[in-house]
């Protein structure tokens, strides 16, 4: 385990509301799950960027005196450093320095499993190397492996800027076909009127943990950051006999990097494309206000700002003050109260989600001809039966069907 030194930086000029104390823990949590052994976060605040080292010469100064006095190994900045700082701070340093997007992207490269996952991470890493490339300087003394160099793409340091651009180009395409497959999909699920549900939040809210418990799904679950990167979608019904698909998607952060998001944008055009957007928020979480809006953020970039969505106040298992849950369900009015781990109120957040697609079904009283017997299971399969009675005539059913089944095979 590699000994870590953090350094959070807050920027005057920037338009982040987080507070220098929430930076710095967000960033201890990034680093711990990066696999670092943490031996210290030194903080500061700076007017704005210096273009060499990012921050004052006299701190630079600091850090490499406690990096010397300390044996540590790698130091962590909560910000994202051009090539050129990050070259700088490392000379002066002398330690491996790396930024906040390398860090995730570290992280990312442990949690992928999938081939979609993996190949989404290898493109975030080539597209953060390439302009940062600098011959037979520091990006490419780093094989010997350690935070910020794991993962599919540790070993395409070694090309040169052609041979990373070839490969950039072959994962795009790549990617592509994939986005193209799971436009397939949707096209299927929408065709047979299947509902399309995605769950949404801040990394380590509980997403995974609430599909397992909705759904019967096995997905990996633990307390850390981006725990799951490969999407998940599993389908289930609800009371009304709607069919519905629930799919969870990566976490989101506070200025998650542009470049991740272009990554892993055939993961989250999943989030575009839903029906509806179920929120969940760490009720728990000291922070939950600024993760609540760093969330809106992100699904504004995602062009999802507008979907239909239900927020749920997740980990109420781990609330001992009430009054704060009560301030919690008077700041997010429409939201509902669970405890995914316990499986407490679900019910109700089931409730909510049908409530959102009651517009969908439609009463049918149909007369199916016995030739035509198998309509009778695509209305067991899709919706809510009423009434079935058998006649010589055919079998008389009353159901609640999506409206797109009514009318395709009941119009008359």
């Amino acid at each position: 385990m590699e000994k870590a030194l953090l350094v959070t930086v807050k920027i005057k000029s920037e338009k982040n509301n987080w507070p220098l104390e929430d930076a710095a823990c967000e960033l201890e949590e990034l680093a711990s799950a990066a696999g670092a052994q943490i031996v210290n976060n030194i903080t500061c605040i700076c007017d704005k960027p210096t273009p060499n080292f990012f921050i004052g010469r006299g701190k630079v100064e600091e850090i490499a005196f406690f990096c010397r006095a300390e044996g540590i190994n790698t130091v962590i900045f909560n910000h994202n450093l051009s090539g050129t700082q990050q070259r700088n701070l490392e000379e002066a340093i002398g330690k491996k320095t790396i930024d906040r997007t390398q860090a995730i992207l570290d992280i990312f490269s442990r949690r992928a499993k999938s081939p979609d996952g993996k190949m989404q991470v290898e493109l975030a890493q080539l597209e953060y190397l390439l302009p940062r490339l600098t011959g037979k300087g520091v990006m490419l003394s780093r094989l010997a492996g350690g935070i910020g160099t794991r993962g599919p793409g540790e070993q395409k340091l070694e090309y040169d800027r052609r041979k990373i651009r070839k490969r950039i180009d072959r994962l795009r395409l790549e990617l592509k076909r994939l986005m193209l497959h799971r436009q397939t999909l949707r096209k299927n699920r929408q065709e047979n009127a299947v509902a399309s549900v995605a769950l949404v939040g801040y990394t380590n809210a509980g997403k995974s943990t609430l599909i397992n418990a909705l759904t019967g799904a096995s997905c990996y679950v633990q307390d850390s950051l981006f725990t799951t990167l490969d999407p998940v979608s599993k389908g289930m019904r609800l009371g009304n006999g709607e069919n519905i698909v629930i799919s969870d998607t990566v976490g989101f952060l506070q200025n998650l990097p542009h470049n991740l998001i272009e990554a892993f944008k055939a993961t989250l055009e999943e989030v575009a494309q839903a029906d509806l957007l179920i929120h969940v928020l760490d009720s728990s979480h000291p922070r939950v206000y600024a993760q609540a809006a760093a969330v809106s953020v992100v699904l504004g970039e995602l062009g999802a700002g507008d979907k239909p969505l239900v927020t749920a106040l997740n980990k109420i298992d781990l609330l001992e003050d009430k009054i704060w849950l009560a301030e919690l369900s008077r700041r997010f009015p429409e939201a509902v109260c669970i405890s995914a781990k316990l499986k407490q109120n679900l019910g109700e957040l089931l409730n909510r989600i049908q409530q959102k697609f009651e517009n969908r079904m439609s009463l049918v009283e149909a007369l199916i001809p016995h030739s035509q017997s198998r309509l009778l299971d695509l209305v067991y399969r899709n919706g809510r039966v009423q009434e079935v009675k058998y006649l010589a005539e055919g079998i008389r059913v009353k159901a609640y069907l999506p409206k797109a089944i009514a009318e395709k095979y009941f119009r008359g």
